[in-house]
């Protein structure tokens, strides 16, 4: 049996004939090939914020999560902060563009979208996973049919001139990069003049001071998982073009019925612990919106791409299993950065006895992402409950119609 086939299928979510038979044909080639063998872990992702955002948007990740500021990198028309932790986890690269009427196809991506339009420049961008021949592993993706950005046009949207980074999923909108690079290698990125800057310096200080008084820095761990949605009609292939993009496999989908969804996870064949590499979640509605009016049913993932696009909805983060302060330690955390004035879109959800507990954060003002936190207990190796994914799902789907309501507002008002 080919490797990537070799681990056990998780969930209750049927699948389509089709994605059976090439879920197993794609995983034999790219095996066969070497794909699998030369494609490694999520080395960085990608996101870019809105003119003005960036430092605000450090500090607050700085604050919520265990990244640290590195440097930034300087090109004619961005800054790109580089926040690590260490090379033993994904770095976050987050670029800020310095004037607002540039254009450009990230742009474009948000442009069509009610509330994505709101902030034009605001979207994350996708992954860069660590390869072991960069000229071989593009070569036969372009075999395979991807395409990918010339050196030209790499090098004009200011973006890391050692990685291939290929064209925008038509599914998902992300892009995928490959950087090729030996595991005791650093990670460098070749854009721009590199600068430690004194605002972005004092922020991520700031942040780390409050990390510390809050006791809650030794707590955060580091990307559980990355979850992108994606139109009901895409689910399948959006899973199967990932999967032949990267080294990662089929672990399986669960029906959310509770909210007209499902929720897909592919993990490393390389890594078991998904801290490592970060597990990518492919959310979907089941049933398109256009049959919401004969079905009533709950329609949360769907009306979010419709409102933002395809695109990432939330990246989560482990939190250390334990207690602290008379509480479970993601309750401790929750409470601590609620008093820094984040809010969250609902209580923690999940219990000990369950295996786990979860919860959403609002949506960032200055990427609109959320982020999740969860705390496993004991040996739990899951992602979710069914309960649990079905209140989460809930949470964010109340929080994006009183989005979409301001947003027609808006456009009334504009209108009038």
């Amino acid at each position: 049996m080919s490797r990537s086939l070799e681990f056990p299928r998780q969930g209750d979510k049927e699948n389509s004939p089709f994605f059976e038979d090439f879920l197993v044909r794609l995983l034999e080639e790219r095996d066969r090939v070497g794909l699998t063998e030369m494609i490694y872990e999520i080395d960085a992702i990608m996101m870019t914020v809105d003119p003005g955002h960036s430092i605000e948007y450090v500090a607050e990740l700085c604050l919520m999560t265990p990244y640290h500021y590195l440097v930034t990198l300087e090109s004619e028309s961005h800054w790109t902060h580089i926040l690590r932790i260490d090379l033993a986890y994904p770095d976050i690269l987050v670029r800020e563009i310095k004037d607002p009427k540039i254009s450009g196809i990230f742009r474009s991506l948000n442009e069509v979208y009610p509330i994505g339009a709101r902030k034009p420049n605001s979207r994350y961008m996708g992954e860069i996973l660590r390869v072991s021949d960069l000229h071989s592993v593009v070569a036969l993706q372009k075999e395979r049919e991807f395409r990918f950005f010339s050196q030209d046009q790499v090098r004009k949207m200011e973006m890391p001139g050692n990685v291939a980074i290929g064209k925008p999923s038509p599914y998902t909108h992300n892009v995928v990069g490959y950087m090729e690079r030996e595991p005791d290698q650093l990670r460098v990125y070749a854009l721009g003049m590199s600068t430690i800057r004194p605002d972005v310096q004092h922020a991520y200080l700031a942040a780390k001071e409050m990390q510390k008084k809050r006791e809650i820095d030794d707590l955060l761990m580091p990307i559980d998982h990355l979850a992108t949605r994606v139109y009901s009609q895409n689910r399948e292939v959006a899973i199967l073009e990932w999967l032949s993009l990267s080294s990662y496999y089929y672990w399986g989908s669960y029906d959310i019925k509770d909210q007209n969804s499902s929720t897909n996870v592919t993990k490393s064949v390389h890594f078991a612990d998904e801290i490592r590499s970060p597990a990518k979640v492919f959310t979907a509605n089941n049933t398109p919106y256009f049959v919401n009016h004969l079905e009533k049913l709950p329609s949360p993932t769907e009306t979010f791409v419709r409102n933002y696009g395809p695109r990432l909805h939330h990246l989560a983060l482990a939190v250390r299993d334990g207690e602290r302060g008379g509480m479970e330690n993601i309750d401790y955390v929750v409470e601590q950065i609620r008093q820094e004035g984040q809010d969250f879109l609902l209580d923690v959800i999940g219990s000990k006895e369950e295996g786990l507990k979860q919860i959403f954060s609002n949506a960032s003002d200055h990427s609109s992402l959320i982020i999740e936190y969860v705390q496993r207990f004991g040996e739990f190796e899951g992602f979710f409950t069914k309960d649990n994914v079905a209140g989460l799902t809930h949470a964010a789907g109340v929080a994006d119609e009183l989005l979409e309501l301001q947003a027609e507002a808006a456009e009334s008002t504009a209108t009038n």
